[in-house]
């Protein structure tokens, strides 16, 4: 169990402190905003699925203000987006098939909760989804187009929603009994360096054979490595979105604060291996990265069946995808794991695709 030190540890940290100010200016649409452009999709990338493209229409107009910031900061954060969100919506639609019962889903630190929302709305009753922010603005967002009644908001660091707080907060009583997927997305790397100790709060609430994803931002051995990713980000992707001066403000705001709490790869994997039989690495952008764990193997392999090959174009991405880097000798994962063929919408595809 997580003890009080470690708890009023994560209460000091950046995220509540010196970056709090950030978060409220950007998610109340005071600051923050892209002044260059707006990020739009590129369906190409996702070879015009038809399940991505249901994803993300439902998606952009669920929109708050954090989220236009949030997609032009990340290199095809938005095409990873909805390409999990995809994989994810079948893979709860399939376990409510199953059970009969409601599948819930939490997304820690997702912001205005477009995501949960997103899945709450598509899921019609069948999905219910909770995330958290600390950011009143974010509330504000939330509620001003929540999108479904099945999509619930908490208000406050993740480190509150505790036993105590499920087994007595009566809007939180869809989830009493855990989560089926779980997606912490770059939240603790704005908290503290020690993932163990995070896991080790969040893991219990996942159901058996659930699903945590992790969206992370990794540090790398190689700082040279690490700082040429951040130029190409930032010159060659952000500068779409945004002018010098305003990428130039944001990494001394928030960015060289934000590095000291990142993690590498072996790192990350190491924690999550203390926890967990299986993790792969299913998506990267320069140093960002997502992966997908769970002590089912079926459950692993069900997801990733369930997504597209990754939506970026090659020279973001320096890992061979998927990459099974938590595995067992007795029931491997790897060479099982694949990618699904898109639902190509061959009316709205080039003519190259369509052929």
């Amino acid at each position: 169990m997580v003890n009080r030190l470690t708890i009023e540890r994560w209460r000091n940290a950046p995220r509540l402190t010196s970056f709090a100010a950030f978060f409220e200016r950007t998610a109340s649409g005071q600051g923050g905003a892209p002044d260059l452009a707006e990020p739009q999709i590129d369906m190409s990338l996702l070879d015009f699925d038809l399940e991505s493209a249901v994803f993300a229409d439902t998606h952009w107009r669920l929109w708050g203000h954090f989220d236009s910031h949030y997609f032009a900061s990340i290199p095809y954060r938005l095409e990873e987006e909805c390409r999990l969100g995809a994989a994810i919506l079948s893979f709860g639609l399939r376990a409510w098939a199953r059970s009969g019962s409601l599948t819930t889903i939490y997304t820690l630190g997702t912001g205005t909760g477009c995501f949960a929302r997103t899945l709450a709305t598509l899921g019609n009753g069948r999905i219910e989804a909770l995330c958290c922010s600390p950011t009143a603005a974010n509330r504000t967002s939330f509620l001003a187009n929540r999108g479904s009644e099945h999509a619930h908001f908490f208000h406050g660091p993740f480190f509150e929603l505790d036993d105590d707080r499920y087994a007595t907060d009566e809007d939180l009583l869809p989830f009493r009994d855990g989560f089926d997927v779980l997606l912490e997305d770059t939240t603790f790397q704005m908290y503290d360096r020690d993932r163990l100790k995070q896991l080790e709060f969040v893991v219990p609430r996942i159901r058996p054979g659930g699903l945590l994803v992790q969206v992370q931002k990794l540090a790398h051995e190689d700082r040279d490595v690490y700082e040429e990713r951040e130029r190409q980000k930032d010159e060659l992707f952000k500068s779409r979105f945004f002018s010098t001066g305003h990428i130039s403000e944001k990494k001394d705001e928030v960015l060289n604060t934000m590095t000291d709490l990142q993690v590498d790869v072996a790192t990350t994997v190491a924690a999550l291996g203390a926890f967990f039989r299986y993790s792969v690495l299913t998506w990267n952008s320069g140093n960002f990265y997502t992966i997908v764990s769970s002590n089912s193997r079926a459950s692993v392999l069900e997801l990733i069946s369930l997504m597209l090959k990754p939506a970026i174009p090659p020279a973001y991405c320096y890992e061979h995808l998927p990459a099974a880097v938590v595995d067992t000798e007795v029931e491997g994962l790897a060479p099982d794991l694949t990618w699904r063929r898109a639902s190509t919408m061959t009316l709205l595809a080039p003519r190259r695709l369509a052929s």
